[in-house]
């Protein structure tokens, strides 16, 4: 098969590392990609969400199997493109259509979703510019804090937590009246704190059968014993501790069940991923939000423990026939630590030439934000630079050897944390 994979992050790589091993494949193509996709495929130069681009290079290249990476292309309906064009239209697409979508690239959506289906959520109200006022009021029948999300896609920066009402107030007048997030806070979902320990747990889906893959945490905030400005992610370790059989079953019957079941009532083509964002309060599992395509850096936690061949399970989901696969789980764990530049979130240098790449053992690296300069040396090209992911058999042994590499692979300001997944042992 020839294979396109869209996106040029770690957990692309990680998705091209662990593609490039399958019996099925016979070419892979990366767009954009990065200097790690290089070596597991062929990088094009053309932008991810560029939908014309995406739909030339298929018919060119004779594609059969489009993986979308991020949520973007889908969101903007990538999948409704290809299969409503008879050139593309039999090209296999992992990713959910348009409306799957707007599970992610809608909060109020997502929400009003959850409540049809009774799935457990924090209760909220959402409100636009024409109804400030009420949001105002629906404030003050919450506790503190006050948690506010931009309505549609801020790049992982549309939720913010108030501590006061006042800082609600003047977050609210920001996101709606002087647009903070752009469109995305046309809309505000105002919703009650949830207090409990948040985990991510990934479901493979065809529409009509699923399989659950294994759970993630990860680590937002760039500043040691989670504190400072949040990131795309600074960590992340499989399987969470405390997500047991006992809370994975409350998981699958409260909410992986009824998401696909209230997907297949509503109609909604969904052969793809579901990121199920969770917050276990006292045992029980509460949604915070879904996202339409695997995490990052989850993915380089969580595909890493798949034995299967991928590709097989892709065939599978185009087919509706994944009821006909058993997962198979590496019982090990694993920790990825991620290595970024010095001043990420805010403003950062690139082009910082990244060294001892071979002195790496008993770790896979992941890159995120990487290219090759003209002396083809890898050097970083964002703010998340590169993914060191261990296996272990315990979890502090996966990061012991994560640490160890970290502290090895070397460019000019690097920073990273050290403290990854040391509040859940």
């Amino acid at each position: 098969m020839k294979i396109l994979l869209l996106g040029s992050g770690g957990r692309e790589h990680t998705l091209a590392w662990k593609i490039a091993q399958s019996q099925h494949c016979k070419t892979l193509y990366i767009a954009p990609g990065n200097a790690g996709t290089a070596q597991c495929g062929i990088n094009l130069n053309f932008s991810d969400s560029d939908i014309q681009q995406i739909e030339n290079c298929i018919i060119e290249k004779q594609i059969d199997m489009l993986v979308v990476g991020p949520e973007l292309p889908l969101v903007n309906g990538i999948y409704d493109t290809l299969k409503n064009n008879p050139k593309t239209k039999h090209v296999s697409v992992i990713g959910p259509s348009q409306k799957g979508a707007m599970l992610e690239g809608s909060k109020d959506f997502a929400k009003e979703f959850m409540i049809k289906n009774n799935i457990p959520t924090a209760h909220y109200k959402s409100f636009t510019k024409e109804n400030i006022e009420s949001a105002f009021e629906f404030i003050h029948t919450l506790h503190p804090p006050y948690v506010l999300k931009a309505d549609g896609l801020a790049a992982g920066k549309g939720v913010l937590i108030c501590e006061t009402k006042e800082e609600a107030h003047n977050t609210i007048k920001e996101m709606l009246l002087s647009e903070k997030f752009g469109k995305a806070s046309q809309k505000v979902v105002i919703e009650q704190f949830l207090d409990g320990i948040e985990l991510s747990v990934f479901v493979l889906t065809d529409g009509e059968n699923y399989l659950i893959l294994p759970s993630a945490k990860d680590y937002k905030r760039i500043g040691e014993n989670n504190t400072g400005l949040n990131t795309g992610g600074m960590g992340a370790v499989s399987p969470v501790p405390f997500a047991n059989q006992t809370f994975m079953d409350k998981v699958e019957q409260g909410i992986i069940i009824p998401t696909i079941k209230g997907l297949k009532k509503e109609k909604i083509t969904y052969k793809g991923f579901i990121f199920i964002g969770l917050m276990n309060v006292n045992g029980d599992p509460y949604v915070i939000e879904y996202n339409v395509r695997m995490g990052d850096p989850e993915t380089e936690s969580v595909i890493p423990r798949i034995e299967n061949d991928l590709l097989d399970l892709f065939i599978h989901v185009e087919k509706q026939s994944l009821n006909l696969v058993d997962i198979v789980i590496n019982p090990q764990a694993t920790a990825s630590i991620m290595l970024v530049s010095e001043g990420y979130p805010e403003t950062y240098e690139k082009g910082k030439i990244l060294s001892n790449l071979d002195k790496i053992n008993d770790s896979l690296l992941f890159h995120a934000g990487t290219k090759l300069n003209e002396n083809k040396e890898v050097i970083s090209n964002g703010g998340r630079v590169i993914a060191i992911t261990s296996f272990g058999n315990t979890l502090e042994e996966a990061l012991s050897r994560s640490n160890k590499n970290a502290e090895i692979l070397d460019f000019e300001n690097k920073y990273y944390r050290t403290d990854i997944g040391k509040d859940i042992l």
